[in-house]
């Protein structure tokens, strides 16, 4: 007997389901080609579109929010760490004016680029649909964005700066109990 979806997985999981399958192909393009990369320079050329979209959302949220982005850099450079280490820097942004309340937008904007992939999904999947040669095409143009959305290191070390933002979440969910009790009481029915 085979379960339902909504058996083992989230009500909302289960209802962009086609959506998850429509990308399924361009995440297994984005570990093939993050292997590749690892394995020879030659495989970065196909996560340049990624390594803009990176950077971009890094100068575009950084001006947005006033941490002063000054220069952005797509050319991939090689650094070698003290312990001799060999690692490749695909892109850079320089921003000037980083505070604490911009910190954390500024560093962690690359997370806005997986909103690309499932847009695409979105408009691929939204009528009855099938997997033809141009999803292909859509496939190898998506798969850079996986590759590039998760904030690297240094950006999390950057986002670090937001501290202040968990005492303000808690403050205001504190807040929230205080005068709302029963804002996060679960419903029986």
């Amino acid at each position: 007997m085979l379960l339902s979806c909504t058996a083992i997985a989230p009500a909302l999981l289960c209802s962009h389901l086609d959506m998850l399958v429509y990308l399924l192909p361009s995440a297994a393009l984005a570990v093939v080609i993050g292997i590749l990369a690892r394995i020879h320079p030659f495989f970065f050329l196909f996560t340049v579109a990624g390594t803009i979209c990176h950077e971009l959302a890094h100068f575009i949220v950084g001006a947005i929010v006033g941490a002063g982005p000054a220069s952005l850099s797509i050319i991939p450079r090689r650094m070698v760490h003290k312990d001799g280490r060999t690692q490749w820097r695909l892109g850079s942004v320089t921003l000037t004016e980083v505070r604490w309340y911009n910190a954390a937008p500024a560093a962690l904007a690359p997370l806005l680029i997986l909103l690309v992939p499932l847009a695409v999904a979105w408009w691929r999947t939204r009528g009855p649909w099938r997997f033809g040669p141009w999803d292909l095409l859509i496939a190898l143009a998506l798969a850079p964005q996986f590759l590039s959305f998760w904030p690297s290191r240094p950006d999390w070390i950057i986002a670090a700066r937001s501290w202040p933002y968990i005492v303000i979440i808690f403050a205001a969910l504190g807040a929230l109990l205080l005068w709302h009790g029963g804002v996060f009481q679960h419903v029986k029915s």
